[in-house]
């Protein structure tokens, strides 16, 4: 199977200051876990993405304002965003790449998508940048998609919940989106009971709680995520592709290993078709995690299916999990 990967050399140049977890380094590492995958990479340069694109989503206004405020030398968006001149190319061409990703998979029948994403997106909103995010990577391409009349599925795997997706996307019923994440924190959002507003059913939350491992998260891919995901019915599937769940991430207290994100690869090849599958890349700090993870998530999508065995979870994870199975089941088969 082929990799279809979309860089920029211009999200390296997005400056976050001195020791900020979100530093160019994150790229190179991603970039050499596909490539140690032992599938055939195939690059693209991501193009900066239309304005109109961005305005699916984002507030017109705030494009603007964005745009000018890195124009000017940029500076401090928040106490953790921070944006310099050269960001603006940067958030341009990661909901560029993106896109381009997906454009070039329509006329690929044996391959799937990476698109390495500096900034990343999820917590962005229509009108405000957070949580290192500019603008909402994947769900710009996902309204991209839903403008052509194609049902979408965002499975969201990063440590935080994706609140900005969660936002931008709630209220579209020919959009799915799920996500794992860590309860009680940032940006404390993302419950199961979310699961009733919106389009009924369309927000699926799973938090677990810190220590949770992959014994409880294949649990909840396997018995949830899967389930759902094959009873929506999407056209095509973007992972918001954060890795800062894996045990080593310096930024949080999930236990994941690279095996974990490989299995729920294979699930997902094994539920929808790789080449409508793009995945973007969200957070992840350790770069030797994000590496590894990266190589696993290509191979599972190829079909391996041999991965080492999880960690084990501290007890109140199942408790969590069976919380997010109740509200699930309110709306789906599970």
């Amino acid at each position: 199977m082929e990799v279809v990967v979309a860089a920029s050399p211009m999200g390296a140049l997005h400056d976050t200051g001195r020791n900020h977890p979100e530093r160019p380094e994150r790229l190179g590492a991603v970039l050499r876990g596909i490539s140690e995958s032992g599938l055939k990479l195939t690059a693209i340069e991501a193009p900066p993405i239309e304005r109109s694109d961005l305005a699916l989503v984002h507030d017109p206004a705030y494009i603007d304002a964005i745009e000018r405020f890195c124009l000017l030398g940029g500076g401090a968006l928040d106490m953790d965003t921070f944006a310099s001149y050269d960001t603006w190319a940067a958030a341009t061409t990661a909901a560029g790449g993106v896109l381009a990703v997906v454009e070039e998979l329509e006329g690929r029948a044996d391959a799937t998508g990476f698109g390495l994403c500096r900034p990343p997106g999820h917590h962005a909103l229509r009108a405000r940048a957070m949580g290192f995010c500019l603008f909402n990577n994947v769900a710009v391409v996902a309204a991209w998609l839903r403008s052509r009349g194609q049902r979408v599925a965002i499975l969201d795997w990063d440590v935080h919940h994706g609140n900005g997706t969660q936002t931008l996307m709630a209220d579209d019923p020919g959009t799915l989106y799920v996500s794992i994440h860590q309860d009680d924190f940032y940006p404390f959002e993302g419950f199961p009971d979310d699961i009733d507003t919106g389009a009924a059913g369309t927000t699926v939350n799973i938090p677990l709680p810190a220590g949770t491992a992959g014994d409880v998260c294949r649990l909840a891919w396997e018995q949830l995520v899967i389930p759902v995901l094959s009873q929506f019915g999407p056209d095509w599937v973007l992972v918001s592709a954060g890795y800062d769940a894996h045990t080593e991430d310096p930024l949080a207290d999930l236990d994941l290993l690279d095996a974990d994100y490989g299995w729920m690869a294979s699930r997902l090849a094994l539920a929808h078709p790789a080449h409508r599958t793009v995945f973007a890349l969200e957070g992840g700090y350790d770069l030797d995690g994000l590496r590894h993870s990266a190589r696993s998530t290509m191979r599972g999508m190829a079909g391996e299916d041999q991965f080492g065995p999880p960690l084990t979870s501290t007890p109140g994870a199942s408790k969590a999990l069976a919380v997010a199975r109740v509200a699930v089941g309110r709306h789906w088969s599970v």
